[in-house]
């Protein structure tokens, strides 16, 4: 099955097109991105293997015209890999928030875009964006079946006690303010594919996982169901990441915007597009760069990467204890896949464990691998994410059901 996986942001679309044969053979036959829609000049970038990357600016000024761009590349004469339009038979689409409405995948219908649209208070800057794209590609291929995956489902088998919050009920009961957790499609894929990469029964089995990137968070999962996470009502909450704080003393909002006479959303862009390694480094939101500022003596670039160890190890150790024990923590994101030093310093406290690294494992990149020796009593992996082949798997099986 030919399934075109769609990430719509507010002003971006990426995608890639896979050929599922099954859920483990399979084929990505193109990807690329879509930037700058709605802006004077737009840009379309399209990678395909065999074939010649396409880079073009464009006038992009809608979603619309973002997924018909995407489909003139995959249908382009000499670059393309696709020689009619329907050879598309779903597509799949990534959604940040599915609040407590989805506990799964879902086929796209008329009442599932409405509840989709209902959720866009808890994720204003990425649901509305999610929904345009549904829309657009149900204007141009109105035939093919759509399915949307949610980042927040997976995490929808926390128990209450670790998803509530210590406030009033009331604003549960009217806003529904809640711990939600975000990357569960990551989560899921690689708690799932570590487990088996362990020799573990993912249904018998305490697993942490560790996604790091320029947003980070970990989860633990139990028995293959997550029971916590770090991310909370927001993408802000858990550790330091590039530009968002993570957890702070929600007293610290209220005394800034007092001292500052900022207003809400001053307050709010601060925290999340400011702060995190940018604001307490004054360097960069990349820690790459402050890895080579800190290898340069820079203090703020040392003081923020032994703050993100620091939070990663003190999740990872409440995840233990929370879970009474652990079999397996998995790393994978972008920092989490190819930060090595970060994960040594992250595993070297944790010795206590039985953690045994192996040193010379560590180091490799690029592919899923054991960076624990033999005898370790907690093994450790590190898993590449793959969240658009969990979409691929999720449409695949939804339409498949469907056309039964």
């Amino acid at each position: 099955m030919i399934i075109l996986v769609v990430n719509c942001g507010s002003s971006s679309l990426k995608y890639q097109l896979l050929d599922m044969k099954n859920d483990e053979v399979y084929d990505l036959l193109a990807k690329g991105l879509v930037e700058r829609i709605g802006m004077e000049l737009g840009r379309v970038t399209y990678k395909a293997a065999g074939k010649e990357d396409l880079d073009i600016e464009m006038p992009v000024s809608d979603h619309k015209v973002g997924i018909k761009a995407v489909l003139d590349a995959l249908l382009d004469k000499q670059n393309g890999v696709l020689s009619n339009v329907e050879d598309i038979e779903a597509v799949g689409h990534r959604i940040v928030h599915g609040g407590e409405s989805f506990f799964s995948s879902k086929i796209v219908t008329d009442e599932v875009i409405d509840e989709i649209e209902r959720c866009s208070d808890l994720a204003p800057l990425h649901n509305p964006a999610h929904v345009l794209g549904i829309r657009a590609v149900k204007a141009i291929l109105p035939s093919v079946p759509q399915v949307v995956v949610f980042d927040t489902s997976f995490h929808q088998t926390m128990p209450a006690y670790a998803y509530m919050y210590g406030l009033p009920y009331k604003y549960y009961e009217d806003y529904k303010i809640r711990r939600y957790g975000f990357h569960g499609t990551s989560h899921r894929f690689v708690s799932a594919k570590g487990a088996k990469f362990a020799g573990l029964e993912l249904e018998n089995s305490k697993i942490i996982t560790c996604h790091l990137g320029n947003g980070s968070s970990i989860s633990a999962v139990l028995n293959g169901k997550c029971v916590d996470t770090s991310m909370g009502f927001t993408p802000q909450d858990g550790m330091i990441m590039g530009t968002r704080c993570g957890q702070i003393d929600p007293n610290i909002v209220t005394y800034i915007m007092q001292k500052e006479g900022m207003t809400p959303a001053e307050m709010n862009n601060m925290l999340n597009k400011k702060s995190g390694f940018l604001g307490l480094s004054t360097i960069s939101s990349d820690c790459r760069d402050l890895g080579d500022a800190a290898d340069s003596g820079d203090p703020k670039a040392k003081l923020t990467l032994k703050k993100f160890v620091y939070d990663v190890t003190k999740l990872i150790g409440s995840y233990v204890a929370a879970m009474n024990g652990v079999d397996l923590i998995v790393f994978t994101g972008g920092i989490g896949e190819n930060n090595s030093r970060l994960r040594r310093r992250v595993l070297e406290n944790f010795a206590y464990l039985g953690v045994e690294i192996d040193y010379e494992a560590n180091v490799v990149r690029g592919q899923d691998i054991m960076i624990t020796l033999p005898d370790s009593k907690v093994k450790v992996a590190v898993i590449p994410t793959n969240e658009e082949l969990v979409i691929a798997q999720d449409t695949m099986h939804l339409v498949l059901n469907e056309e039964e």
